[in-house]
């Protein structure tokens, strides 16, 4: 693993091509990519693993509710002390406890399954910062540090897409524990490297001799970080909006288009390269020294489409409409996504570490809230009702959007 300490100075205007990026930063992208894979061998294997813990489908599929929770909980609780260390010990950490969390789930019964869940919400919540965090920290200037973090979230991107198919061949020779116990030696191996490079380092906020910050003051200082409430709350949002629209999604295209699971595999790969590709594209044109539209314009822009999106789409009359809609879903969504890691870094300095373990813990109550609002829109209207539901919840995104443009850069 590379020195994270910047060998190079980088032009306080110069973003470097992402091919050099991804060759400094490929430790903490490979660290967000081995950290979806617990989950995804859980989804993917979600009914053998109910017959070897004696549970049905539905309880061994609910103990997922526990990992959002706990991923909520610590990511509040942690976010101040994400900056107090070296982020590669922060790292380490999250990588420690996913390894050990990959191996419990090897384990197969219920209640290690429910500290499976646990412990992967856990681990997420704190390496998922860190590791952003990190790749931010590489480049000295403010639009290569935003271009990083959003790299790494286009990775994680990328792979929540692929694992699934990536996963299939290695678990025809050894099942799903033995991917489980793969990714828990991979993990355990990543944590020992991590810990190794940093130990000795410096936390980001006293590498200048910076004095240290109290827990309640690092809140307090985020609060006044011109724009972050409202985008932490555009990203919470955006959350429970698109992670809400994609739990029905399978549903709906069986009801209105009587879509087999074979053929909605292919709706889901559609979903998931237009959001890698809209991350990706995104992130790197609001990193250009100039860009013709700035990251605050492109969120307004890239809520708004969503919220035109999600309006239309459960009332599209033809398939091919409605999957045009489904990408435009995908990509508005990450563009979104890009903007607010973008803003987020640029704004928070030596904080960013903080403000994006807050994000992600939104995030995941913005996943619970989703779930839970679109099932009751649902029960209630039907898919018109979902559709309501959805509508509302993206068009506070885009007026709390609107009032980040406003804020001053």
């Amino acid at each position: 693993m590379s020195n994270p300490a910047v060998r190079t100075p980088v032009a306080a205007t110069q973003v470097p091509g992402d091919l050099r990026m991804v060759r400094r930063l490929w430790p903490f992208l490979l660290a967000s990519t081995v950290s979806l894979i617990p989950f995804t061998v859980f989804g993917m294997y979600l009914v053998p693993i109910a017959a070897a813990a004696d549970g049905t489908v539905a309880e061994i599929g609910g103990l997922r509710g526990l990992g959002g929770l706990a991923a909520l909980i610590v990511g509040f609780a942690l976010a101040p002390l994400i900056d107090r260390l070296a982020r590669e010990l922060v790292a380490a950490c999250g990588l420690a406890l996913l390894g050990v969390s990959a191996a419990l789930g090897a384990v197969g019964n219920i209640f290690a399954l429910a500290a499976f869940c646990l412990l992967i919400g856990a681990s997420t919540s704190i390496l998922a910062p860190s590791i952003g965090a990190a790749a931010a920290d590489r480049f000295r200037s403010p639009a290569a540090a935003g271009r990083a973090a959003t790299l790494v979230s286009a990775t994680t991107s990328m792979m929540a897409m692929l694992a699934a198919p990536v996963l299939a061949v290695p678990g025809l020779l050894w099942g799903w524990r033995g991917n489980l116990l793969a990714a828990s030696v991979i993990s355990l191996a990543l944590s020992a490297a991590f810990f190794w490079r940093g130990r000795g380092r410096k936390a980001p906020m006293r590498a200048e001799g910076a004095e240290r910050m109290s827990y309640l003051a690092t809140y307090r200082v985020l609060a006044r970080i011109p724009g972050a409430v409202p985008l932490l709350v555009v990203a919470m949002l955006r959350t429970a909006a698109f992670m809400g629209y994609l739990a029905y999604l399978a549903a709906f295209y069986d009801d209105k288009f009587d879509l087999q699971p074979g053929w909605f595999a292919l709706v889901w790969s559609l979903s998931g390269a237009s959001f890698f590709l809209g991350n990706l594209f995104a992130g790197r044109y609001i990193a250009l020294e100039r860009p013709w539209i700035s990251p605050e314009r492109m969120l307004v822009v890239g809520a708004g489409v969503a919220l035109v999106s999600v309006a239309g789409f459960y009332f599209a009359p033809t398939l091919p409409l409605t999957l045009l809609l489904t990408a435009l879903m995908g990509a508005s969504h990450a563009t979104i996504a890009a903007c607010v890691t973008t803003l987020l870094v640029r704004r928070s300095g030596d904080l960013r570490g903080s403000a994006l373990s807050v994000n992600a813990a939104g995030m995941s109550l913005g996943t619970f809230l989703g779930a839970a609002l679109g099932g009751l829109g649902l029960g209630l209207g039907g898919y018109p009702g979902t559709a309501l539901t959805f509508t509302v919840i993206t068009l506070l995104a885009v007026l709390l959007s609107l009032r980040v443009r406003r804020s001053p850069g």
